[in-house]
């Protein structure tokens, strides 16, 4: 019998193609991304390893009929950092998880995170959070026949680019944050542990109780867990607290300030943590990767 075929979008991302990666692994699905760029090195990287390319584009729902026709299942992820999704987010997933449910898709897998304006009560805007949990109830309305919500954590890749070591006004090297160094609210992973956490949902099919929450959790770390870890591996670096205000100056500042001011008050995944942690976990035997490890691996002197 032919293989039942997967669709990732996002598939050349890091957190689309963690999933891709992941389910070439298992072997137990074909893989279908869908790519603007079917042509460039990432999709022809993709292709020689086996998967089938199809050109498509989220800002284009009428280009995804292709991408989700006679798939069993879809992973659907939206990158809120490019400027074209940031304010149509919600229109664009929406427009997406509809296609897939036309198309005749079976089991869908939504990455979303909390709703941060909820919990806050409106205190403090992430719209990176908050605009991928107001999809989640479009997801559960569409009528799939299965789907499943994945949580990604705060990336341990995040110290390799946005957030690498910057010169501090002391003349040391690591991190200024508006927030408690010593709280340990920040659930972080390996990005390559969302794509083995879906794949296996994917594999779990009735075992997994419908609309489960999965979160993808390494560990719970402060900032001086993260700076402790890293100079016990001889990296010599800092972290310092700052003002709030400090962050509001800078391209896209507040969001990032509040992010963090986020976490303080409810922690990365919020008040269901335990909970959706726990369903990610027993899905995936042995758990996912600490920072201590990672960093040992990843980040060299």
């Amino acid at each position: 019998m032919p293989k039942q075929t997967i669709t990732v979008l996002g598939g050349t991302g890091l957190q689309g193609g963690s999933v891709v990666s992941a389910l070439l692994d298992r072997g137990e699905f074909a893989v279908r991304v869908a790519t603007r760029h079917p042509t460039g090195d990432a999709a022809r990287a993709l292709a020689a390893r086996g998967v089938e390319l199809v050109k498509a584009d989220l800002l284009e729902p009428k280009s995804l009929s292709a991408a989700f026709d006679g798939a069993h299942g879809a992973f659907v992820v939206t990158n809120f950092w490019e400027p074209e999704v940031q304010a149509r987010e919600f229109e664009i997933a929406t427009a997406a998880v509809k296609a897939a449910r036309a198309a005749g898709v079976e089991h869908l897998i939504w990455s979303t995170l909390p709703d941060a304006d909820k919990l806050t009560h409106g205190r403090l805007k992430v719209p990176h959070f908050t605009g991928k949990a107001h999809v989640d109830a479009a997801v559960e309305a569409a009528g799939f026949a299965r789907h499943t919500f994945v949580q990604a954590p705060f990336y341990f890749q995040n110290f390799l680019g946005s957030l690498a070591p910057q010169a501090l006004p002391n003349r040391g090297r690591g991190w200024s944050v508006p927030m408690d160094l010593a709280a340990r609210v920040i659930h972080a992973g390996d990005v390559t542990d969302v794509g083995r956490a879906v794949a296996a949902a994917f594999s779990a099919r009735d075992k997994l109780a419908d609309g489960s929450y999965l979160a993808v959790c390494g560990g719970v770390y402060s900032w001086i867990d993260f700076v402790s870890t890293l100079n016990g591996l001889g990296h010599g670096l800092q972290v310092v607290k700052v003002r709030p205000a400090d962050y509001d100056g800078f391209p896209l500042g507040r969001e990032i300030r509040e992010t963090y001011q986020y976490f303080e008050a409810c922690t990365y995944f919020g008040p269901d943590r335990e909970k959706n942690i726990a369903a990610a976990n027993a899905l995936v035997p042995g758990g996912f990767t600490g920072f201590a490890d990672w960093a040992r691996l990843k980040m060299k002197i």
